[in-house]
Parts: structure tokens; C-alpha cells; sequence
């Protein structure tokens, strides 16, 4: 059987690199079909640096998901609950109680709700041996209660002007959630190929089996990718927060789906064993460009998600595609 572990290194590197162009391509004709829609927006020069930093800053918290998604996909698994936990962190660390402690408590605890949380897939999965779509799904359902039971249904003012500073002020020119951003995916890139660590989420996404004969301990690193996700989900709250100046429980829904769909264009391969970083920022920035030229072209969100739902599927079918292919060479 042919699987990702089994595939020459240097045929999955050329593989990669040919996705990232691609995408590149993709975002070009974004852009060219932007300028087509809107030539007079497009023709300031002003107004592109100040659009595109816009799309920068509004997908930053969706990019920290979707490096936790990356790792918990090369694993094997899969996260549907990222968006309920980042309703939950960002609840819990605006409630008056939390906020008496004031930036760094608030930060604390939304790290901390979305580890604990991340931990509790963790453990259902690897421990528990339920199913990850079904121990994230309920995880999902229990958290969006949590959060509405928290709230009382309302939503929170954050009233920390540290917080709520964080999505307004910038670093030499790039808006300070970029550079969260930034630096949250070069960790989770030299994490993924610099370390251990990202080798053995390799390992254990390609053949478990394998990786366990090898001396890995699946259950452990298992529990540990999906408490990384929850760090991660814990951290887009903040940046969330700190963009509406609230917190409700209803916040971020959806980022599952947009997380999973930007890994898997980014060439994460669903059933796991592959995927890297980078494609999967590229992935964020074209997702997060198509749902701006939406917005140009004044189209509604339920168009801008079967839109998107139609990327995935064909991101899959093309990933089997050059495994079939690969396979018959």
C-alpha cells in the first residue's frame, strides 16, 4: 500500500513547491479579478498596500487555527471544534472576573481554556479512542454551550486597552496581529521540520503503525498535537478580541471549515502524513482574498461558502489524483 510515508522525500518536496506556485498563480488572477471588478479601486495605488494589509490583519487569527490544524491533519486527525474554542477562550477571558487581573490574565486564561480544552480532545481520542470527528464535533457542541451558559448570551465588552490596542497599533508599518501571526507560523514551521516533535507527526500520520514499532508513543504525541491546537485556538481568541473589542459566544463560526479547507489547498493531505506551513499560509491568504473580492463584488456569505466548499472537494480529488498517478509511475 502506497502512503505518504512511502513516497520519495524529494518527489513530495517538488510536489509542495509546484502547489505554493500554484497558489501564488491563484492569487494573482485573484488580484487581476479584482481589478476587472473594481478598476477604480484597484487603480489606487494607496488604496491595494491598505486593502491588502486589511486582508492581512483579518485573516491573522484564522492563519494561528490553521497552523494548529496542520499539525493535528499531518497526525491523522482532525479538529471541528477550533471555532467553538476560541468562542470559549475569548468568553471566558472577557468576563469581569478576568479581566480585574487585567491583559496578562486575560491572556492567561484564554491560553489556558483553549489548552485544557485542546487536552480534552486530546485525551477522548487517544485514550478514549473515540473517533476525532466525533470527539471534536461533540467538543464543539459542548464548548458553543459552555460559552452561551458563561455569557448569559451576551456579548462581552473587552475594556482592556492593551487588548483591544493590539489590532490597532503596527510594528515598522505591519499590523501587530501580522506579525502574531508571523511569528506563530515560523514556530510551527521549524517545529514541523526542524524538530523531533514534527517528525514524529509525520511519522504517525503516514503509518502508525509503523511509528509505534518504531518507539513513538501515538497516544502521548497524539494528546500533545491536539493541546497544540487548543494553544493555538487560544491565542486566535485574543487576536479576535482585540478586533471586535468583545467577546461572544457565537464568534468564530465556521473558522473549521475555513482552517481545514486553507491546510488542505496548502497541500496538507487530509488523510495525513503530509502538509507544510507554508502552503497552508498561502492557503489563508487566498481564502481570505477570495472572501474580500466577495465583498467587492457586494456577493452574499451564503455564496462565499459554497464557494469555498467546492475548493475542498476539489483540493481532495486533485490530492488522489497525483497519488493515482504517482502510483502507476
Amino acid at each position: 500500500m502506497t502512503t505518504a510515508r512511502n513516497l520519495p522525500v524529494s518527489w513530495m518536496r517538488n510536489v509542495a513547491w509546484t502547489r505554493n506556485l500554484a497558489l501564488v498563480g491563484v492569487l494573482i488572477v485573484l488580484f487581476v479579478v479584482g481589478a476587472l471588478i473594481r478598476p477604480d479601486l484597484y487603480s489606487d495605488a494607496d488604496w491595494v498596500v491598505n486593502n491588502t494589509l486589511v486582508i492581512l490583519q483579518h485573516s491573522a487569527a484564522i492563519g494561528v487555527v490553521t497552523v494548529g490544524m496542520t499539525f493535528v491533519i499531518i497526525g491523522g486527525g482532525i479538529d471541528l471544534s477550533v471555532g467553538a474554542l476560541i468562542a470559549l477562550a475569548g468568553v471566558w477571558s472577557t468576563t469581569v472576573a478576568t479581566q480585574s487581573f487585567g491583559p496578562g490574565g486575560m491572556i492567561f486564561c484564554a491560553l489556558a481554556v483553549g489548552i485544557g480544552a485542546g487536552l480534552v480532545n486530546g485525551i477522548l481520542v487517544a485514550y478514549g479512542k473515540l473517533v476525532p470527528f466525533i470527539a471534536t464535533l461533540a467538543m464543539l457542541v459542548a464548548a458553543r454551550g459552555l460559552a452561551a451558559q458563561i455569557s448569559g448570551k451576551q456579548t462581552q465588552i473587552s475594556g482592556d486597552q492593551f487588548i483591544n490596542g493590539l489590532a490597532r497599533t503596527r510594528i515598522l508599518g505591519v499590523p501587530t496581529l501580522v506579525v502574531i501571526l508571523i511569528v506563530v507560523a515560523g514556530l510551527g514551521w521549524v517545529l514541523l521540520n526542524r524538530t523531533t516533535f514534527g517528525r514524529r507527526t509525520v511519522a504517525i500520520g503516514g503509518n502508525a503503525e509503523a511509528a509505534r514499532l518504531a518507539g513513538i508513543n501515538i497516544r502521548r504525541h497524539t494528546m500533545l498535537l491536539y493541546a497544540l491546537s487548543g494553544l493555538c485556538c487560544g491565542i486566535a481568541a485574543v487576536m479576535l478580541t482585540s478586533l471586535a473589542t468583545s467577546s461572544q459566544a457565537a464568534a468564530a463560526e465556521l473558522y473549521e471549515l475555513d482552517a481545514i479547507a486553507a491546510a488542505i489547498i496548502g497541500g496538507t493531505l487530509l488523510s495525513g502524513g503530509r502538509g507544510t506551513i507554508v502552503g497552508s499560509m498561502i492557503g489563508v491568504v487566498v481564502f481570505s482574498t477570495i472572501t474580500n473580492l466577495f465583498a467587492i463584488a457586494n456577493l452574499p456569505t451564503e455564496v462565499q461558502n459554497m464557494v469555498k466548499g467546492g475548493i475542498i472537494v476539489v483540493a481532495v480529488l486533485v490530492q488522489q489524483l497525483q497519488f493515482r498517478l504517482k502510483k502507476r509511475t
